[in-house]
């Protein structure tokens, strides 16, 4: 496993994160606590040290099975979580100073620390952005001991360049993929130039980019794969990248012709958004060790070459980018 710089904050991280929505079970259509605890402990053996979770991923459960792996192993490894998605309505207003301490208390008493290693907004308004006084509360969260760094987690590439003006924001998690080519743009330029960590999430999209997912496949009924694929309980770009399903599974028939010999398909995406240096760590979810494992070796797999790049970009300029790219 492969490290890197996570933007000014000194922390060497593991290229292969592990993103922990999936084993707190809700909106994925459950997870068995024991095979949840299975797989963080793979991803420990696998070397990964980035593990990424949020108050709200099964109520507070996934932070409280991270909490779990570190009395349970010794080695060192950093956990960002995130805060605000509580809020009901979610609105503006509420990430004020009362609530969002709140918040980073609750979590901090779920993963059983003194300190939070780095805290996100989890996807606010994008008015939130146009509030200096809520970047002055995390200021003041760090100033208090509650947290060592934050940063914001985004569903557009607007709100990414707007968030890091802030000079506090460390980090910005957004949708990178095969089929979300849009941040690979301005706004990875932005972030290599003000030194701004970038965590790319979603990277396999919602398990499209397996290339196991077939037109017969189906999801339970709480599977956001089931529920949310045209928004109707958050942001559509969550789920499958905001992707028709057919138009997302066409996309992936192509992209497995350029999968080397010996690869998985979800080891060349992981693989593709590794070729970005301004990423500092992907972040795909996995609920079996296998899973894990599987998602950790793509660390390991030669760079991708410039014409096998160019392949990918012809992909979602003929198939994706016409109904994504102008909307995240």
């Amino acid at each position: 496993m492969h490290t890197r710089l996570f933007g000014r904050t000194g922390w060497q991280v593991s290229e292969i994160g592990f993103g922990a929505w999936a084993i707190g079970g809700g909106q994925w259509g459950g997870a068995d606590e024991r095979e949840s605890m299975a797989a963080l402990h793979a991803a420990l053996d696998a070397g990964i040290t980035f593990f990424d979770t949020a108050d709200v991923y099964g109520d507070g459960l996934s932070e409280r099975l991270i909490a779990r792996l570190r009395r349970e192993r010794s080695e060192p490894f950093f956990v960002a979580t995130k805060a605000g998605r509580r809020l009901s309505p979610h609105t503006t207003a509420g990430y004020d100073a009362a609530n969002l301490t709140a918040f980073v208390d609750r979590s901090l008493a779920n993963l059983a620390v003194e300190r939070i290693d780095l805290l996100q907004l989890h996807c606010p308004p994008t008015e939130v952005y146009y509030r200096p006084e809520v970047f002055g509360v995390l200021d003041g969260l760090v100033a208090a001991g509650k947290i060592g760094f934050y940063g914001v987690s985004v569903e557009k590439v607007e709100e990414a360049l707007k968030a890091i003006e802030y000079p506090g924001v460390q980090s910005v998690q957004i949708i990178v993929n095969c089929f979300r080519l849009r941040p690979t743009e301005l706004f990875f330029e932005q972030a290599a130039r003000r030194r701004v960590a970038v965590i790319a999430r979603v990277p396999l999209a919602s398990g499209m980019l397996t290339g196991r997912l077939r037109p017969e496949t189906t999801f339970p009924a709480d599977d956001h794969r089931h529920f949310n694929r045209e928004g109707a309980g958050f942001d559509r770009g969550e789920t499958f990248s905001g992707v028709d399903y057919r138009t997302g599974l066409e996309a992936v028939e192509r992209l497995r012709a350029l999968v080397p010999s010996g690869w998985t398909v979800a080891q060349f995406a992981l693989a593709w958004i590794l070729s970005f240096e301004a990423v500092s760590t992907v972040i795909p979810g996995g609920r079996r060790p296998e899973q894990v494992a599987e998602n950790a070796r793509a660390a390991a797999m030669p760079p991708l070459d410039a014409a096998t790049k160019a392949a990918v970009q012809q992909i979602y300029d003929d198939c994706i980018r016409p109904h994504v790219h102008h909307v995240w």
